[in-house]
């Protein structure tokens, strides 16, 4: 009897949409949207309570090894930074290995520049016109004259294939993105540079706008003079 109920075809029973006069109050709420929320509802409401007992039964003399670590900003527990507290020999060290990795980086890609430039140096001068031309009298000779002076080749062609000209096209994009990437390298190794001799010994300052005698968009600091033993 089952079999046969479930055989017959069914009338569709479509959920409908919030009506016109009530679109103010957005999309009608389904059961299944219900579900979600009662149960999202009751979960919090459950953390709330349990919360609420574990401060009703919470010992003030409790210690917990944790609380070593940690501490309260505004009733809030935050833990301790975790990073390692390194030694200024440690971290002068550290920035001596970076600059001298960045200033690698940079020779490489020096190198790789020159490369393509060697590839390409001379593809866009005009190319010189070596080519004898013979004539049978003088209204040839004079036609090879005006075709000449309009830049027109009584003989070749000097367009280039579209396959030539779309690599070549590529070749100069790669060169500008990679002279745009030594500049922004040699950039870093200047600034890592600086950092780096801020923090090494000796006192310094740095020197104000009217003390400079150049005006320069870096800060520049002045070390003092100290005597060597």
């Amino acid at each position: 009897m089952a079999s046969l109920r479930n055989a017959v075809r069914r009338r569709e029973h479509k959920e409908r949409s919030q009506p016109s006069e009530r679109a103010r109050f957005g999309l009608l709420e389904k059961h299944k949207d219900y579900v979600l929320r009662a149960k999202d509802f009751h979960r919090k409401e459950k953390t709330i309570q349990t919360l609420q007992e574990k401060a009703l039964t919470k010992n003030p003399d409790e210690f917990y090894h944790r609380m070593i670590s940690t501490k309260t900003v505004n009733g809030v527990h935050r833990p301790k930074s975790l990073a390692k507290q390194y030694t200024q020999e440690e971290l002068l060290l550290m920035k001596t290995q970076d600059v001298k990795y960045i200033l690698c980086k940079a020779q490489s890609e020096q190198k790789k520049v020159d490369r393509l430039q060697a590839v390409l140096h001379g593809l866009d001068k005009a190319r010189e016109n070596q080519h004898s031309y013979f004539a049978e009298n003088g209204d040839e000779v004079n036609e090879m004259r005006g075709n000449l002076t309009n830049g027109e080749a009584p003989s070749s062609s000097s367009d280039l294939p579209l396959e030539v000209n779309r690599d070549r096209e590529a070749a100069y994009n790669e060169l500008a993105q990679r002279k745009e990437r030594l500049e922004k390298l040699k950039s870093m190794v200047i600034t890592m540079s600086m950092q780096k001799e801020i923090m090494g010994k000796g006192r310094k300052r740095k020197m104000k706008s009217d003390e400079l005698v150049t005006p320069s968009s870096m800060p520049v600091f002045k070390w003092r003079n100290e005597r060597k033993k």
